[in-house]
């Protein structure tokens, strides 16, 4: 016997024995039989492979035939579904057909067609099903260009985080169309320079463009402004924040305003919030810090809030600017103890940063600030994502999080249970609730609300908000009352929560608009690079718990949350496109696999609330200190750390907001940035990875978005989803793109902030990057 086939008789042993006991064990918890009976003919093709016996290629052929009607049966015609199933397989039979191991069993005549079939087809099958996703071509778009200069020079700028005060991320630039997206080049870059000493920062700000000049800030806060056109730099603010021991450093947008009939230094500002809680304005002309704004250009976001441990409170998106004030709350660490800082939300004067108002949770009537030794209302629900403004109606429309800490909540209040997970619309004068709207009762998954709210207007008079949210729903309200203009509905929702918990009895759920948590988790959906790993995540799908969406958490199994903490839809949140009444939305399909920890035995394992010496990454085992339960929180991963749940991951749609009506829907991102065991394949297959970002759409039915674990940046047709460009990024661009018009050279500019994002292990770079058509071709 030659050594190869000694060893192929080895391989063929140990994948049976595998099997056989991972088969066993899934029976055992009611799944599939398959498993174990593949097992048994992977040991019995082995003993007779051994024995140099062709009884065994005979027989494994007729497992291979087995396999190919199962896997067809069971999954249907989904190429992914079927790889797991067949290509493992199918290698082994065609291994079996091959000289080298005919040579090892002694024969090398011509074998019969019966022994090729199988394995061929096995392989074809999984190759024809799956060929439009294996093949990644672009269509070729260099058509001529107009010029198309703006008729009004605001129109080319980007003035807002989402472009406009509402947060459309729309453009009316219509330069590059979908005929000659092809053509774009980068223009220039610009580095942000290495980090502070002790920093980990994250590169995710979306340039604001004023004029000719663009404003972002860094993840360690420090403020930029640069040549629109170039990409000079022109000055830049270093507020000297102390980065070392805060984990989570980001800063998303930098706020514009022009002070109202103000001339010389300061008539125009800059303004950013910061990672140790300072609100500050800067000279847009000069960066320099505006004197008579707060203390000497600083506001001290402290002020008020007791005692705050460093790193457990600070701001990461952009002030919203509302009828002359600007609107912050403030990113709260998740799930670490009971009474963490207070998530008020808190509007200051934009000309001398004087206080004008809070919004306390806790005290929700009463907006001045605390009295001596007292402070806002700790643990309240917070507000981290970006905020929208109604100028007209005089709202500010505040989408919030959790009454902290995140999976358990039989402790918090009336008022952390109305408030928590909403979107709530504030007097922008007064800070007096208008109106709610409660995304996710009695809120135990995280499902804290991560996006701007979207308002957009349609023909007949509507005024509308979209709010998405991590569980994938997109809750479309009237912004003037709360009220639903899209159908809301109450279903019944999954009970057996642990004995001191009250989980709620219904769950609101946009039935007026398609849902983007993705498909539900099955023991047929689970998944695998092959039918060893594959059998592993279903085993795990059975020892769980899933009841279906807003499953409550246990102690003696894990429940599979869907969608995961990274949603359904997350930060980047939906763009419009305002001319064809398009929504566009990226969202994630990734569930997690958590499990409440009793007290003691939390205690036993060592958990503890996070501090600025030890900062650990969000997930994990979280202490939940002051309540009867930590929390392990992971995503729901195989041994080899991909889903267990089979692609797309990640999908990029449009609905039509005058119907609530899919359009269309694809896969978004290929798999060469990312792989089993966190390694790169370096394969640009697409088929959907996890993603977080936004995009920006256009004025001609371009939409474009970096957002994936791919180091990409992409334009896509807003109208048919058809990829028409993509560029490669340095790391993944995890930050919303803006566009804009250069009146220079005449040309619109699109810019990305390629940073990367560490949990979503797309790299790291800080690097921001300009993409437009040549200047012959855009004359």
């Amino acid at each position: 016997m030659t050594i190869m086939l000694y060893l192929f008789g080895l391989f063929l042993l140990a994948t049976g024995l595998s099997l056989l006991w991972l088969g066993t064990t899934l029976v055992g918890l009611g799944g599939s039989p398959y498993y174990a009976l593949a097992g048994i003919a992977y040991l019995l093709t082995a003993l007779l492979i051994l024995r140099r016996s062709w009884h065994g290629v005979w027989f494994y052929t007729a497992f291979l035939a087995a396999t190919l009607c199962w896997a067809v049966w069971e999954s249907g015609l989904d190429g992914w579904a079927l790889a797991p199933r067949l290509v493992m397989p199918s290698l082994i039979g065609l291994w079996m057909i091959t000289p080298w191991f005919r040579r090892g069993m002694g024969r090398l005549q011509p074998l019969p067609g019966a022994l090729m079939l199988w394995p061929g087809l096995g392989l074809a099958t999984v190759l024809a099903i799956g060929a439009p996703f294996w093949f990644d071509r672009l269509p070729t778009t260099t058509g001529p260009v107009a010029a198309a200069i703006p008729a009004n020079p605001a129109e080319g700028d980007w003035r807002h985080y989402g472009n406009d005060q509402g947060g459309s991320r729309f453009s009316p630039l219509g330069q590059i169309t979908p005929a000659n997206v092809g053509g774009l080049k980068p223009v220039w870059t610009y580095h942000t320079g290495p980090m502070p000493e002790g920093a980990r920062a994250s590169f995710q700000a979306t340039p604001i463009k004023i004029g000719e000049r663009l404003y972002l800030c860094t993840g360690y806060n420090d403020v930029i402004a640069l040549d629109a056109e170039t990409g000079r730099e022109i000055w830049r603010h270093r507020p000297r924040v102390d980065p070392k021991g805060i984990y989570g450093l980001t800063c998303r947008g930098v706020t514009y305003y022009r002070v109202p009939e103000a001339t010389g230094p300061c008539a125009e500002r800059i303004y950013t919030a910061t990672v140790d809680a300072r609100l500050i304005a800067l000279d847009a002309a000069t960066g320099r810090l505006c004197p008579g704004f707060g203390t000497t250009g600083e506001v001290n976001l402290l002020t008020g809030m007791g005692d705050v441990e460093k790193g457990y409170y600070f701001v990461t998106s952009p002030p919203a600017l509302v009828r002359g004030r600007l609107v912050l709350g403030g990113w709260v660490t998740d799930g670490q103890h009971v009474g963490e800082p207070s998530g008020v939300i808190r509007a200051f004067d934009a000309v001398t940063g004087a206080f004008s108002w809070a919004f306390d949770i806790g005290r929700p009537d009463f907006h001045a600030m605390p009295g001596a030794g007292e402070s806002f209302t700790r643990g309240t629900p917070n507000s981290w994502a970006p905020m929208s403004g109604d100028d007209d109606l005089g709202l500010v429309y505040v989408p919030t999080g959790n009454a902290t800490p995140d999976y358990f909540g039989a402790h918090r209040t009336a008022n952390d249970d109305r408030f928590a997970s909403s979107v709530v619309a504030l007097d922008a004068e007064s800070g007096a609730v208008r109106w709610s709207f409660q995304t996710t009762h009695h809120d135990l998954w995280d499902y804290d609300v991560p996006a701007q709210p979207s308002l957009v207007d349609l023909p007949g008079g509507v005024k509308g908000l979209l709010q998405p949210t991590k569980r994938g729903e997109i809750f479309f309200l009237d912004r003037r009352t709360g009220e639903p203009i899209s159908r809301v509905e109450e279903r019944p929702a999954p009970q057996g929560a642990v004995p001191e918990e009250r989980a709620a009895l219904t769950q609101p759920f946009s039935s007026g608009m398609p849902s983007f948590g993705g498909p539900p988790p099955t023991e047929k959906r689970m998944w695998g690079l092959t039918p060893i790993d594959q059998a592993m995540c279903r085993i795990r799908f059975r020892q769980a718990r899933f009841d279906g969406t807003m499953t409550p958490l246990g102690t003696a199994r894990p429940t599979i949350t869907w969608p995961g903490y990274l949603g359904g839809i997350d930060w980047g949140g939906v763009s419009i496109d305002k001319k064809r009444h398009l929504m566009i939305v990226n969202n994630n399909q990734v569930a997690n696999y958590n499990r409440l920890i009793p007290r003691a035995e939390a205690d036993r394992q060592g958990v503890k609330p996070m501090t600025a010496a030890h900062m650990s990454d969000v997930g994990g085992p979280v202490a939940q200190k002051g309540v009867p339960y930590a929390a392990h929180i992971t995503p729901f991963l195989s041994p080899l750390a991909i889903p267990c749940q089979q692609p797309p991951y990640g999908m990029v749609s449009a609905v039509d907001l005058r119907s609530g009506k899919l359009v269309w829907s694809h896969r978004f991102g290929t798999s060469r940035d990312s792989g089993p065991l966190a390694l790169p394949t370096f394969l640009p297959i697409p088929m959907g990875v996890p993603n977080i970002g936004g995009s920006v759409a256009t004025a001609s039915g371009l939409f474009f978005i970096g957002a994936t674990q791919e180091h990409m940046l992409r334009a896509y047709s807003s109208e048919t989803g058809d990829e028409l460009w993509r560029a490669r990024l340095p790391a993944g661009g995890q930050a919303t793109p803006a566009t804009y018009w250069s009146p220079r050279s005449n040309r619109q500019f699109v810019v990305i902030a390629a940073g990367g994002h560490g949990a979503m292990l797309s790299g790291s770079s800080d690097t921001l990057i300009a993409y437009a058509l040549p200047k012959e071709r855009s004359r």
